[in-house]
């Protein structure tokens, strides 16, 4: 009954994979940003990219196109009731969109599972992606990136009555769970190959096995997993300290240097007149973290 209750309150906080028939009368209610807390973003009207093919498309189309989560809580988060989406990631992308001279409403929203989103850029599915999306080299030879706007770190994710798990140096013979194409998935293979690392497109598939006794531990970023400790503390707990740095930029495709350094214009701006702490305060700080110091952007040449 307890275990039923927990993935009913899981449902109703917006994670497709229990969506439907795991919801009850008099369960918790869907935590999230309440509309009245978030920043209102000016749109630029007079804003013009004629130098980026990707902006001269959405201009054409009258909207931008951006790849999103749509199951992590505090992050990108999709209501299965309103189809909205909301989060920190949902906020950049509007105060991003704004900056480009795009009203942040009419921004097209898509959910794009990490294994697919270099695909995505590349065959102009959609116009940039904001999904705790890690820069590193790799990836930089086959999108490009503006950011960073945050850096996060991978820690564990445990059940609550979990004792014998306090760090990566315990995962010898557990089953730890991440999503496919992820760095974090790819940490645990490499750095610690006694774990036995399960992987599948959505965190919050993740998560359901845990509760459900299939896997020993999620891993991810630490913005991630206090979202979803967070909805249910009686049931999961984050374990450990932080055993790498994650530095989420917004991706775009890789030869549009020209949308990048607009991109990364628009983030400057936002940090300076606030708009980025009260996405934060709104989104990430419900989950009783205080807002860092936004990361400095990283310019890098063009390609």
């Amino acid at each position: 009954m307890r275990l039923h209750r927990t993935i009913a309150a899981l449902a109703l906080g917006g994670l497709a994979f229990l969506a439907a028939g795991c919801g009850k009368e008099g369960s918790p209610p869907i935590k999230g940003p309440q509309p009245d807390q978030l920043p209102v973003y000016q749109v630029d009207e007079n804003f013009s990219l004629p130098s980026s093919p990707t902006w001269k498309k959405a201009k054409s189309r009258g909207n931008l196109v951006v790849g999103v989560k749509d199951d992590q809580p505090y992050l990108g988060e999709k209501d299965p009731a309103t189809g909205a989406y909301s989060g920190f990631d949902i906020e950049i992308a509007k105060m991003t969109s704004a900056s480009l001279g795009f009203a942040p409403d009419t921004v097209d929203f898509r959910t794009i599972a990490s294994a697919n989103r270099e695909t995505a850029l590349q065959n102009g599915q959609i116009d940039y992606y904001v999904g705790t999306y890690t820069i590193n080299d790799m990836r930089k030879k086959l999108v490009g990136f503006a950011g960073p706007y945050y850096v996060a770190g991978q820690r564990l994710l445990v059940r609550a009555d979990e004792r014998s798990i306090r760090g990566p140096q315990d995962l010898a013979g557990k089953k730890v769970c991440s999503a496919s194409g992820s760095t974090p998935l790819q940490r645990i293979q490499e750095d610690y190959p006694q774990a036995e690392a399960i992987a599948y497109d959505t965190y919050s598939v993740c998560v359901d096995n845990l509760l459900t006794l299939q896997v020993d531990a999620v891993t991810t970023d630490d913005t991630i997993l206090l979202g979803y400790a967070a909805k249910v503390p009686d049931e999961l707990r984050v374990v450990g300290k932080a055993f790498s740095k994650e530095p989420y930029g917004i991706g775009v495709i890789r030869s549009d240097n020209a949308l990048r350094f607009a991109i990364d214009d628009a983030l400057e701006a936002n940090e300076k007149n606030g708009n980025w702490n009260k996405a934060y305060q709104a989104t990430l700080g419900q989950s009783g973290v205080p807002a860092p110091a936004p990361p400095p952007i990283d310019r890098y040449p063009a390609n």
